[in-house]
């Protein structure tokens, strides 16, 4: 259950709650029992429902270590890939030059006064 006064945003929260909804789906798949899984993840049976309950108050490393139990490791890797960050691309783009302008060396006259 999630805390009343948590500072994590309903979005956030739904996110994960559906994380731990697809993990213990997974593990009830491949047929894995809590105390199995817990022991594999080396976390209490308690962290392990928290995990599956989506709670806010478990490390990513937790999360990262059941969905490497569970051969899902891979997704978690992407989630903030640069190829899907749509939104940062094209803030890139807009700093991109317009137009490109070569300079100009500079004339012989000009390097012989600068001699040492």
């Amino acid at each position: 259950m999630f805390k009343i006064d948590s500072n994590v945003p309903i979005p956030v929260r739904r996110a994960l709650k559906k994380l731990g909804q697809d993990i213990r789906d997974a593990r009830l798949r491949r047929r894995i029992p809590t105390e199995i899984m817990a022991q594999r993840a080396s976390v209490s049976r308690t962290t392990l429902y928290k995990v599956e309950n989506g709670d806010d108050s478990v490390s990513i490393a937790t999360y990262a270590t059941v969905l490497f139990i569970l051969g899902l490791l891979d997704r978690i890797s992407s989630l903030a890939d640069l190829a899907n960050d749509e939104v940062g691309r094209q803030l890139e783009e807009e700093r991109l030059p317009k137009r490109i302008r070569l300079r100009r060396s500079k004339s012989p006259k000009e390097n012989s006064g600068n001699s040492f």
